[in-house]
């Protein structure tokens, strides 16, 4: 693979030796398909950092450690790559761990090599289980802070949570549910993607908890456990939907929307109402096509920003700005799509 880097740069952004990543670049064998892919990846990562890589000021590498579907982890890469010239003239160098699905050892995994390796700081997205919240206690301990994204571990050491609030964002979905439905009859389909995400638990709780005070007639129809994934999310909704005649709109705190829209489509069942979160590819397209009634957005440059001033903060390298407020909620309909989404034309 061709490249233009020192190899003790390649090997830095890999969190490989400089004679492993000669091993692979010069083909003498003796690594795995894994480190060799790692070699890659990190070839990869630099081309696509190389404004920063040329600048000076203090360098900062940071571990992006992700359990999400691969269109979130994707936002989250352009996300923060976009966001780099912004943080001139520290010089932030990333490295991506991204998982769609892993039982919560390989995760800790993950965490307790990079807390053996070293790093300025980790931003992190994965389940609050008591098993990874010991795994960000001991990256603490050896001095790397560590920023929940989205979702967050408040009984962890993490040193703070970069997202929305999920409650409010849950009640404000059932607020404009309520407001769409009216009284028309029938029930509402609330699909997350694993309850050990608690920033998905919450964003249901407040749904729900509002959804019971303006209607309490209502029946709310859950679906979880799909990893926000395509193919298992559509076989969970599907079988929800047989289940119940009734379901007539849906709130999603998580994700997978085209499929749960396909079995609807499936069944020849009408969605009245569909609310969903993030202004990933898929989003912004089915909302595009009005198949989204709205989105709840926040700006994930500006999280992602965030992240990486908070770590920069407790290496002294920024002065304290105070405690960090939660991100502003957006509802994003057709008409109203932010800057470097999609344009939108508008019917008449």
């Amino acid at each position: 693979m061709r490249h233009r880097y020192p190899i003790r740069e390649i090997a830095r952004q890999a969190g490989l030796s400089t004679a492993t990543v000669d091993r692979v670049l010069n083909e003498r064998g003796n690594v795995t398909e894994s480190t060799v892919r790692e070699v890659h990846e990190a070839i990869r990562d630099l081309d696509r950092q190389q404004s920063q890589v040329r600048l000076g000021g203090r360098t900062f590498m940071i571990d992006i450690v992700m359990q999400t579907p691969e269109r979130f982890s994707t936002a989250v890469r352009d996300a923060l790559e976009a966001e780099l010239p912004s943080l001139h003239p520290a010089l932030v160098r990333s490295r991506f761990h991204f998982r769609e699905t892993c039982p919560p050892a390989e995760l800790i995994g993950t965490l307790d090599k990079i807390a053996k390796r070293g790093t300025q700081g980790v931003i992190l997205k994965a389940p609050d289980e008591p098993e990874i919240a010991a795994a960000v206690g001991r990256l603490v301990a050896a001095g790397i802070p560590v920023v929940t994204l989205v979702t967050d571990l408040p009984h962890s050491a993490r040193l703070a949570y970069v997202g929305i609030d999920n409650r409010a964002a849950g009640a404000t979905a059932a607020y404009l549910l309520g407001q769409w439905l009216g009284k028309r009859p029938g029930n509402v389909l609330t699909t997350i993607s694993r309850g050990s995400f608690r920033g998905e638990e919450e964003r249901e709780m407040g749904f729900r908890s509002a959804m019971r005070l303006a209607d309490p007639r209502r029946s709310l129809v859950e679906v979880t456990d799909s990893d926000g994934l395509d193919a298992t999310q559509h076989d969970l909704v599907l079988e929800a939907l047989k289940r119940d005649e009734d379901i007539i709109a849906v709130y999603s705190a998580g994700g997978g929307n085209l499929a749960t829209l396909d079995a609807f489509d499936a069944l020849g069942r009408e969605c009245e109402a569909f609310i969903a979160h993030d202004l990933d590819h898929d989003n912004t397209r089915l909302l595009r096509e009005r198949r989204l009634s709205a989105v709840l957005h926040h700006d994930l440059r500006q999280d992602m920003r965030r992240a990486c001033q908070i770590i920069m903060r407790a290496h002294k390298a920024l002065p304290d700005d105070g405690p960090s407020l939660p991100s502003a909620i957006q509802v994003v309909t057709p008409f109203n799509m932010p800057p470097g989404a999609a344009s939108v034309p508008v019917a008449d």
